[in-house]
């Protein structure tokens, strides 16, 4: 369980700018907004560059690299190696307080490959990864935000610190709760996260339909032996792994219906005619919170150790990642949404309206184009307590992301930015289609404008800080307390993916981009924009 000192809570504030009037920081908005336009080519060259990279979780070297390499010319020290992950990196400027941190993931999808602007099925290479996530987009915009904050700063003399660090892995949950675990927060005052989606938003409060998971992999140990001669003197694994599979499939109509459970066989043996001696399933749990993603974990065990029984063979396993339900900051919320309505959607062309509209009818799904309205800002209302039938139910469920470990030990929030078309299923390669387009680079703009001006806020107004620190301690964490669910041997799984991006890597060398000879990743791909069958 962490802990917030006496001390820290004092120091969180202890920076103030002197009056800082509303006038005043209009015009630094105004300012930071034409730098940001003024820095599109740069933005557009960092997504393109990263996209072409398409490197999967632990293993994004080069994408590493390159952002570091950046950071570091813009004047960032940076520490590279964080929690023990090779990957990982805080790059830092600036002095004093505010301490403000701003992250966003770099990893890609398996078998996601995909030229961008083409609304169909096209992979670059066949069975490669591939940024069917959008993963590409969000350190670009950062790192463009963090740059015209640094010169307003510079300019006009206000204190703080900036940092910013890449979420390692995201796709695995591998990374963040090590971070935590690190003390990568420990002084930071609010921490701003960037995730790529098709419009414009961030949630206040705890995130609905969301859920928080445990990683484990499972490896059963049994006996070799011929299939045929002699099957009675083997003890197969893989019918171990098998027993768990089944185990599950009954009990999946005995939990929440907001629960998940779902697995990967990563080990199924080696060939039909020898017993398999060793087998491995990888399993997700997720759930609402804390409680019930333990019991869905103590049920694998269970399961785990019931199917070893079985078989007469032995189980071990790993914790491979983990991620808390994200519960998300309503003031630092309220003042980004604000900023967002300032800022408005980009004007998007009639190509990236034909593009996203042939995506979708290419994903079965309504023609309706880019989104052209900001949705509301919903606040929730912390005297509303839930019904005993939602509390039995649970919420619907949905996906998990790692920041969640983040935001409960920090005032956090997420903001969503409009790089992406509405038309992909997720985790897909019709959701890297717009990716490399002038849609992600239109969306990264608009993003990086709100990210900035949120920025500004923070460092301009100590009220706010101290209003994030309030909801997070009386509101957020007065009746739930952050637990790790790392156990104090876990280490982060950076061998992960290293095995993929051996064999795809050399491939796909070819088609990183080269900004120095093409203007877009387009014009290298020879692709015309947008590419309609």
């Amino acid at each position: 369980m962490l802990k917030l000192l006496p001390i820290f809570l004092l120091t969180a504030c202890a920076f103030a700018q002197g009056q800082v009037s509303s006038q005043r920081i209009a015009g630094m908005k105004a300012d930071l907004a034409g730098q940001i336009d003024g820095m599109k080519k740069q933005a557009q060259v960092m997504t393109d560059t990263v996209f072409s990279f398409g490197e999967l979780g632990f293993q994004e070297v080069e994408t590493s690299k390159y952002l570091i390499g950046i950071l570091e010319k813009e004047g960032f020290t940076v520490e590279r190696g964080v929690a023990g992950i090779p990957t990982a990196f805080v790059a830092s400027w600036g002095r004093g307080k505010p301490v403000i941190s701003l992250g966003s993931d770099i990893d890609d999808i398996p078998q996601a490959s995909q030229r961008p602007g083409v609304p169909y099925h096209s992979p670059m290479i066949e069975g490669a990864p591939g940024h069917g996530e959008g993963h590409n987009t969000g350190m670009p915009l950062n790192i463009i935000a963090a740059i015209a904050v640094k010169k307003v700063m510079e300019r006009e003399h206000l204190s703080g610190t900036i940092r910013l660090w890449p979420g390692v892995a995201e796709e695995v949950l591998g990374s963040k709760a090590f971070y935590v675990r690190a003390g990568m927060f420990r002084d930071v005052d609010i921490a701003l996260f960037a995730h790529v989606a098709n419009n414009l938003s961030v949630t206040a409060g705890p995130a609905t339909y969301a859920t928080g998971l445990v990683s484990v992999e499972y490896s059963f140990k049994g006996e070799s032996a011929h299939a045929a001669g002699a099957p009675w003197r083997g003890r197969s694994a893989l019918d171990a792994v098998e027993l768990m599979d089944i185990g599950w499939s009954f009990r999946r109509e005995h939990i929440r219906i907001g629960a998940r459970v779902h697995r990967v066989i990563t080990n199924g043996g080696d060939q039909p005619n020898v017993v398999p001696p060793n087998a491995s399933v990888w399993y997700y749990f997720r759930e609402a919170d804390y409680e019930h993603i333990m019991a869905l974990w103590n049920i694998g065990d269970d399961m785990a150790k019931a199917a070893a029984l079985m078989t007469n063979t032995t189980v071990t396993s790993r914790l491979l990642g983990s991620a808390w339900p994200a519960h998300f900051s309503v003031p630092i919320a309220e003042d980004m949404y604000a900023n967002m309505k300032a800022v408005g959607l980009p004007h998007w062309s009639d190509d990236d309206q034909k593009l996203a509209k042939a995506l979708q009818n290419d994903q079965k799904q309504p023609e309706k184009g880019l989104a052209t309205k900001i949705p509301e800002l919903n606040v929730p209302d912390p005297t509303v307590e839930l019904t005993p039938a939602e509390i039995n139910v649970g919420p619907p469920g949905g996906g998990s992301d790692d920041i969640g470990d983040v935001s409960w030990v920090v005032p956090t929030v997420t903001l969503r930015y409009p790089s992406d078309i509405p038309a992909g299923p997720g985790h897909n390669w019709a959701n890297g289609v717009a990716m490399a387009t002038p849609i992600a680079h239109q969306g990264v703009i608009a993003g990086a404008k709100v990210q900035a001006m949120t920025i500004l806020d923070i460092l301009t107004q100590p009220e706010l800080v101290q209003k994030a620190w309030d909801y997070f301690r009386n509101v957020q964490t007065k009746d739930t307390q952050y637990h790790s669910f790392l156990r104090p041997d876990d280490e982060p799984a950076i061998w992960m993916n290293q095995k993929t991006m051996d064999e795809y890597r050399p491939k796909m060398k070819p088609f990183y981009y080269d900004s120095a000879k093409f203007d877009t990743y387009l014009d290298q791909l020879g692709i015309k924009y947008p590419a309609l069958k």
